[in-house]
């Protein structure tokens, strides 16, 4: 059995981890909040840009939605643990903030890794969206139409793509190219911008994306300090115990 006075040193330790842990805790909640808004905010404004990758993209913010879920979920579960000061359930909330770290750190490698297929299903997408084009048409039809209308836009790489697809040859350049509003351009090339629309686009995603990729990796790595709070509150209350006994 320890002395008391090894206890009585024991016990300020484990209530200034207790202290840090539930500040860290609330922090890592409101981190899940911002995570969550996010995803939203990526999906309510990147959904035009996503609709025209493929169908796994336009996941990309649910995928933030859920994480940021999980993480408001989770630290509640971390506060409760931290309160209870229960060795077990700290042990459990470092063991999810770990999983939930590896997965953050490979998500981020693999949409590093392969950005550059992002910009080619984009390009490719487009191409092949242009061709089966109808101004009452899909959702993709109406995203190619509200990316033109918002970005000042027309066609891939300029608006010489467009002389390519059926709905040139029929009807001219679509409404969404008009340099001015409510123009009928039909195949008046001067009424039209001139600029295409993938350049401007991956501008805006890339630099969009960047904001999302940086408080992303920000949270993840914030999650080790949790992990390392977790793991020593544990210890300490277990070493408590034993001394106790």
């Amino acid at each position: 059995m320890a002395s008391p006075s090894r206890r009585l040193q024991t016990k300020p330790v484990i209530t200034c981890f207790k202290s840090v842990l539930l500040i860290y805790t609330l922090i890592i909640w409101i981190t899940g909040v911002i995570l969550l808004a996010v995803g939203i905010w990526g999906k309510v404004s990147l959904e035009n840009y996503f609709s025209l990758l493929n169908e796994k993209a336009t996941n990309v913010p649910f995928v933030l939605i859920g994480t940021g879920t999980v993480i408001v979920l989770l630290g509640t579960f971390g506060c409760f643990a931290t309160c209870r000061g229960a060795a077990w359930m700290l042990k459990l909330y470092a063991m999810f903030l770990t999983l939930i770290f590896l997965v953050e750190m490979v998500a981020a490698i693999v949409g590093f890794v392969f950005r550059h297929e992002i910009k080619n299903s984009f390009k490719n997408n487009y191409e092949k969206i242009l061709k089966q084009y109808n101004s009452a048409g899909d959702y993709r039809s109406d995203a190619v139409d509200k990316i033109q209308n918002k970005l000042h836009c027309c066609g891939v790489t300029d608006y010489k793509d467009w002389k390519d697809t059926n709905y040139y040859s029929e009807k001219g350049f679509p409404k969404s190219c008009c340099k001015l509003d409510n123009c009928s351009p039909e195949r008046d090339a001067d009424k039209v911008n001139n600029e295409g629309c993938f350049i401007r686009v991956m501008t805006i995603i890339e630099s969009e994306m960047e904001v999302v990729a940086g408080i992303s990796f920000g949270v993840a790595c914030f999650q080790l300090i949790g992990i390392f709070l977790a793991y020593c509150l544990s210890r300490a209350i277990t070493n408590n115990q034993y001394e106790i006994v």
